[in-house]
């Protein structure tokens, strides 16, 4: 194992905990809610949790990359980078939902290698890093084996995103031919396909720090993850992880219709 990607994993596992610990406080509590230009809410636990996470990396790497939901980018020089949402599912926390979670995701020359998210209120981690296996706590998870289509559970955030791209009726076609659907959102979907609850989790108008973590866990769970088209990026908009046995099935649904056009940012999941 290579011991540089170890002792990042294992300060960006910290780092989650800390934040997400920082975060539940002003979760139990009561806060100021604000929007963010493109109307999204915000808080002071989204701040305050992205700041605890960038100022521990920074004394320990200071010279790793960072790109956060709050902050913004900073360019590395040492091929690392770290991609931080303080708080995956604002909406939410913000109504008191426990389904929110703190996310680090670790990349390596463009490559995601490592993943956590942190639930604060459950107090679970699910984790990975590339060769090491995919964990919740202390337990290793593993995707599903489940290989028809019509014996999949499928899971998708919220139907408006779907009908705002123009993509609804391309979502009816995948929702139909699945045996159960569930509207866990955000990060909750992925790690579920990671530990074989779930086989397909798909989505649209995420941002990077969205899936950075869960494209690793889901890897190394044994699943795959990519975006509409196929492509394993974490820089499209519309993205889909399964237990890779039904992954060609459901990308040759998802191509059936024209996909978003690229080039305009995505909307901020929150």
């Amino acid at each position: 194992m290579n011991s540089e990607w170890r002792t990042r994993y294992e300060l960006a596992v910290e780092a989650a905990r800390h934040a997400g610990d920082l975060a539940r406080r002003y979760y139990e509590s009561t806060f100021a809610i604000e929007h963010k230009p493109d109307s999204s809410p915000v808080t002071i636990a989204d701040q305050q949790a992205e700041q605890l996470i960038r100022e521990r990396i920074a004394a320990a790497f200071p010279n790793d990359g960072l790109l956060g939901e709050e902050y913004g980018n900073q360019p590395g020089s040492t091929g690392y980078r770290w991609i931080i949402d303080p708080i995956d599912g604002t909406k939410s926390f913000i109504r008191h939902v426990p389904l929110w979670a703190t996310l680090i995701g670790l990349e390596y020359h463009g490559e995601q290698i490592g993943g956590v998210v942190y639930i604060p209120v459950l107090g679970m981690t699910y984790r990975a890093l590339r060769g090491d296996g995919a964990y919740l706590n202390d337990r290793r998870i593993h995707v599903s084996t489940i290989h028809q289509l019509g014996e999949a559970s499928l899971c998708y955030s919220s139907m408006g995103w779907f009908s705002r791209a123009g993509r609804e009726d391309v979502f009816h076609t995948l929702y139909k031919q699945t045996k159960r659907q569930r509207g866990y959102g955000d990060f909750y979907g992925f790690v579920l396909v990671a530990e074989g609850a779930a086989d397909i989790m798909i989505e649209h108008g995420v941002n990077p720090w969205d899936v950075a973590a869960t494209k690793a866990i889901v890897e190394e769970a044994g699943g795959t993850f990519t975006d509409w088209s196929g492509q394993p990026t974490i820089h499209s908009p519309d993205v889909v992880a399964t237990n890779s046995k039904l992954h060609a099935e459901v990308l040759q649904i998802l191509t059936g219709a024209a996909l978003t056009p690229r080039g305009s940012p995505a909307t901020t999941m929150g």
